[in-house]
């Protein structure tokens, strides 16, 4: 019984899982921030904006 208690009190600890939390969010902000940018300067991609921009435009 003491057994069990000890591992139900070792689930309960929590210490320190925030700011792993808040590490992983940070690193895939970061992917996601890099692959928008390696998609949004694509020649591609900039020749649609630039189409769509000048069509706004006229």
């Amino acid at each position: 019984m003491r057994r069990l208690r000890t591992r139900l009190a070792r689930l309960g600890d929590d210490a320190g899982m925030t700011t792993v939390e808040y590490a992983v969010c940070l690193l895939a902000a970061a992917a996601f921030a890099g692959l928008l940018f390696k998609v949004l300067s694509s020649s591609t991609v900039q020749a649609a904006l630039t189409a769509i921009v000048q069509r706004a435009l006229k």
